[in-house]
């Protein structure tokens, strides 16, 4: 549905949608579960990401393999620029940030 606001601008409205507030309450302890295993997740891929690190540096290999780094980037592309600053974040939890 389109309207006209105060300022005589046309916007397009999203219809309201038939969510209550008991859904809204289930949802929102969805998102908290999803939150925590999320951050599980998370800790346990920095843990093995460090591990690989010092596992290649103990080897004489380096600290980084570029091409896996961008496998990476690539990957979490699909969910578009945030998910490529998403995949930077997880680098640099797991590898510290470069240059530094």
């Amino acid at each position: 549905m389109t309207t006209r606001a105060p300022d005589g601008a046309e916007r397009d409205e999203e219809p309201v949608s038939d969510v209550d507030t008991a859904d809204v309450d289930q949802l929102r302890d969805e998102i908290d579960w999803l939150d925590d295993e999320i951050l599980r997740l998370i800790k346990r891929r920095v843990d093995v990401s460090r591990q690989i690190g010092a596992a290649r540096m103990a080897a004489g290999g380096t600290r980084i393999v570029y091409n896996r780094e961008m496998d990476v980037l690539t990957r979490y592309g699909e969910l578009g620029p945030e998910g490529r600053q998403l995949a930077m974040a997880l680098l640099n939890l797991g590898r510290g940030r470069l240059g530094r």
